[in-house]
């Protein structure tokens, strides 16, 4: 039997990719806000660009407020569907028709640690099942307590009861609001020179226009407006939406390093006024703040940058004069706003040894089951029988292996299990790839079904997996070096 090709020793964290230099040298927008920020040119600049945000008083006349905690900040930061300053052109051809609602297509919490060495991005679903709270409305008519939607909450009352809301769902102390329209998304995407995504599968949305194929594709701005607004491409609707925006988030700030644009106080200004004239935010986020962020985002990694959707226990919660909302699971949920308030890490990595020891005997959860999963094993060291074993070990985990385990006959021991798939059997291979962490993954097309695993010298054991259905999945935290392109 012919034995696997020799993988390429991995270099990066993930799938053997070369580790990116300094994450976009730092993250240059933040070196570029600490530079404006140093003398007297920067300050000008900073000052102008401060006068043309457009100010909202998200929190007056706010009550029964979650206390501040520490001196982490945590910032609302919403996308609107605004669409009066798009242009027709616009509108016909990123498919922008319709009536706006006036609500929030986006909902993020943003929390910065009290070091500025970790950045948390929290999405919400615009689905969520709240209660907006009694209120009264600037002509003094009171509006009782009612079920709705949390998108609604800026519909019906705009910012301040949006950070109301948020407040009252998540217990988190909202510091700082920050909204954006298409218009200002587009333009600022087209002038970083587009942003680079990965798909490890067509994405085809009639809804949105959205077409990019397996691979990596560079966006402009009304195409990255359509990545991050198709609702219709799976199962998970909302949620996977919500995962793509995460992911572009994240490859936002990945990419606006290598531009070169944010490094140049002239190409910055132009970028901040081109994004900021289209922005909303409270009075207290002026230069000050934007100089303070950016000193902040210039020490983060990749691995210090987390995001995570907030864990739901029901995508169709049917509630009457509403509709289908998203029901959240609150146990899950409320550990993640107690880790915010306590301005702790989500992800394991970072955090303590007891709940990554936790975390590590839990099964980890998957799409499709192993019992769908045809596997065949090879030996690529010289240790007898480790074939057998693992074949054995997969056997036992409930994968289908072949049983007939074989030597790979590599001249010498291979310090790497490598998992050869064919990208067609994607979703299959994610169910392995559990069971095996440390693995290589190495797409070979046209192989077929069959799963070809070759055991390294770093093979120790079989990882438990279960099913679980992917709406529920979804919600796992990740850092932002698991989610930008190799």
């Amino acid at each position: 039997m012919t034995a696997p090709a020799h993988p390429p020793r991995r270099q990066g964290p993930r799938h053997g990719a070369p580790r990116r230099p300094r994450w976009g040298r730092r993250v240059a927008l933040g070196t570029a806000l600490a530079v404006l920020g140093a003398g007297g040119v920067g300050h000008a600049v900073m000052r102008g660009i401060d006068a043309r945000i457009d100010r909202v008083d998200a929190f007056g006349g706010l009550a029964h407020r979650p206390p501040r905690v520490g001196q982490g900040s945590n910032l609302l930061l919403v996308g609107t569907d605004r669409r009066d300053t798009i242009t027709e052109d616009e509108r016909r051809r990123w498919r922008l028709g319709g009536a706006p609602c006036h609500c929030t297509d986006t909902v993020m919490l943003v929390h910065l640690s009290a070091a500025r060495d970790r950045a948390t991005v929290v999405s919400l679903p615009r689905d969520t099942y709240t209660e907006l709270p009694a209120r009264r409305d600037a002509a003094g008519r009171p509006h009782p307590a009612h079920a709705q939607k949390l998108n609604a909450a800026y519909a019906e009352g705009g910012p301040s009861l949006s950070v109301r809301t948020v407040e009252r769902l998540t217990g988190v102390h909202v510091d700082h609001y920050l909204e954006v329209d298409f218009a200002g998304f587009m333009r600022t995407v087209d002038l970083l020179g587009g942003v680079r995504v990965c798909t490890d599968r067509p994405l085809h949305d009639a809804s949105s226009g959205l077409d990019l194929p397996v691979g990596t594709s560079t966006l402009n701005g009304g195409q990255a407006l359509q990545y991050v607004r198709a609702r219709h491409l799976d199962r998970v609707s909302d949620l996977g939406r919500i995962q793509r925006q995460q992911r572009f988030l994240a490859a936002l700030l990945h990419g606006a390093g290598g531009s070169g644009v944010l490094l140049n106080p002239v190409k910055f200004q132009q970028v901040a006024t081109t994004l900021l004239d289209a922005m909303r935010a409270d009075p207290g986020f002026g230069s000050g703040e934007l100089i303070a962020l950016g000193r902040a985002v210039k020490n983060l990694t990749p691995a210090s940058t987390e995001f995570v959707s907030v864990p739901v226990s029901s995508m169709n919660f049917v509630v009457p004069n509403v509709g289908s909302t998203v029901k959240w699971d609150q146990v899950a949920a409320a550990k993640i706003f107690q880790a915010l308030r306590e301005d702790r890490p989500l992800t394991t990595a970072r955090g303590t040894a007891s709940a990554y020891a936790a975390r590590s005997q839990a099964p980890t959860p998957v799409e499709v089951a192993p019992a769908q999963v045809r596997v065949q094993v090879f030996n690529g060291t010289d240790r007898y029988g480790l074939a057998r074993t693992t074949d054995q070990a997969l056997r036992a985990a409930g994968f289908s292996t072949t049983g007939l385990p074989a030597d790979a006959h590599y001249p010498s021991p291979q310090p790497r299990t490598v998992i050869h798939y064919d990208p067609r059997w994607d979703r299959s291979v994610r169910t392995l790839a559990a069971a095996l962490p440390h693995a290589y993954l190495h797409p070979v097309q046209g192989q077929g079904p069959l799963m070809k695993v070759t055991v390294g010298t770093d093979f120790t054991t079989v990882h438990r997996v279960r099913v679980q259905d992917p709406v529920l999945a979804t919600s796992g935290a990740v850092t932002g070096d698991r989610v930008v392109c190799r």
